[in-house]
């Protein structure tokens, strides 16, 4: 059955947003917040669980506050303040705390939390929103824009359904059928070697002396990503792009690969694991018309930073604002959205892809003279406090939010050299 709404004038039809994961209900729960009506459509049955991102920064919090879960987040999340970079045969070699950022930041510090945890406390708020529709089970083939409006073609259990809305909003991943159907390049490269997560029980910082909660750990054969979530403590490390995902994540590969992190007699009880490719890519825009692309769907990036699912979110706090605007009669359409595509993707460009793609190589660097001059540079960093302040600034992309706001009308943004 094909079922296709009247026509509504655009300022009452919903905005559709495409995919329900972090990013997806972030922007629905933001829209609906502000009395806009959403259809969010998503391919799963059910809000998925997924264990890849567990960081929020502190600009992410202050704006998650605006729909209603920051405090949720912090009753089952883990606050860290201080992080380590440490190398894999020296030890400690800079260490990081967030509460010299006290004074500009209500959140000076990293909060640990998976992020299916925040997807299932927005879809509980989304569930019972008044003006919010969720499709679920249900997947979108291809989207348009409408003369003054879009379109989205969507298989639903009960058949296909053509929605019409004033915006749409591509939250649906790296392999975004919105960004495909608008024909936009995702220009980048994929790492050769995988990245493998391994969740396990075992209090590591029991077994490490001085283990920070959040540890990135250099080294030229093997490099490690250390972090502790409120479930488990996690490992992160590169496989060989010829050793089959099946091999490499045996249980017994898994646990020789946790024994070298740091041996334990009883052995490591894995509560998860998954393989995945690791790309650096950005669109080449975030927007044709009233159409607007967002988080992985719009970039991604390696995970060393824990930055990608916040830059997501940033995107779509910026794309509600304005979608809220110009719906209002209060934002210039054309001026509005240009500026999205331009400021988000600058972000995406100089901050996000940057900071992520020198700390894996920082990680990785196999040329001696190369990776003690970096460590070097941390040293100096970390021991100074202005320059460990601007650099924590930089990489909890308060910088980036400070520099260009979130949803800055455009007239505004001048001063930023956008």
């Amino acid at each position: 059955m094909t079922r296709t709404p009247i026509s509504q004038d655009p300022s009452d039809r919903p905005v559709i947003v495409v995919g329900a994961g972090p990013v997806g209900t972030t922007a629905a729960a933001r829209l609906a917040a502000d009395g806009v009506p959403v259809v969010l459509v998503e391919a799963e049955p059910e809000p998925r669980a997924d264990w890849r991102a567990s960081t929020f920064h502190a600009a992410t919090l202050e704006l998650l506050e605006g729909i209603g879960v920051t405090a949720r987040m912090h009753e089952e999340g883990l606050v860290v303040p201080v992080y380590h970079f440490r190398d894999r045969r020296d030890g400690l070699v800079a260490e990081f705390d967030f509460r010299l950022l006290a004074d500009e930041t209500r959140y000076p510090y990293r909060l640990q939390l998976n992020q299916q945890h925040l997807v299932r406390m927005v879809y509980e708020r989304l569930r019972g929103a008044d003006g919010v529709e969720l499709l679920f089970g249900s997947t979108v083939t291809g989207v348009a824009n409408d003369g003054d409006g879009v379109t989205a073609t969507v298989e639903t259990p009960d058949g296909t359904r053509v929605l019409r809305g004033s915006h749409l909003i591509g939250a649906d991943g790296p392999r975004s059928t919105v960004r495909r159907s608008l024909g936009i390049d995702f220009e980048g490269y994929t790492y050769p070697e995988r990245f493998l997560i391994v969740s396990t029980t075992t209090d590591l910082s029991e077994l490490i002396p001085g283990l920070a909660h959040v540890n990135y750990v250099a080294d030229p054969h093997q490099w490690l990503f250390v972090l502790r979530t409120p479930e488990s403590w996690r490992v992160v490390y590169p496989v060989s792009p010829d050793e089959p995902v099946e091999e490499a994540t045996a249980p017994d590969r898994l646990q020789r690969h946790l024994q070298g992190v740091a041996p334990n007699p009883a052995g490591y009880p894995i509560v998860d694991h998954q393989a995945y490719n690791v790309h650096q890519r950005v669109a080449s825009t975030f927007r044709v018309g009233n159409i607007l692309i967002a988080g992985d769907a719009a970039h991604i990036n390696s995970p060393i930073g824990g930055v990608g699912l916040n830059s997501g979110i940033h995107d779509v706090m910026d794309a509600a604002a304005r979608i809220v605007r110009i719906r209002a009669g209060d934002g210039d359409p054309e001026a509005e959205l240009a500026a999205y595509d331009t400021v988000r993707r600058r972000v995406a460009v100089e901050y996000v892809q940057a900071d992520t793609q020198r700390n894996t190589e920082r990680l990785k660097e196999i040329e001696e003279s190369r990776r003690r001059a970096a460590q070097d540079e941390m040293r100096a960093t970390a021991a100074d406090p202005e320059r460990a302040r601007a650099y924590m600034r930089r990489v909890s992309l308060l910088e980036s939010v400070r520099r260009f706001g979130i949803g800055t009308p455009p007239a505004h943004l001048e001063g930023a050299a956008v």
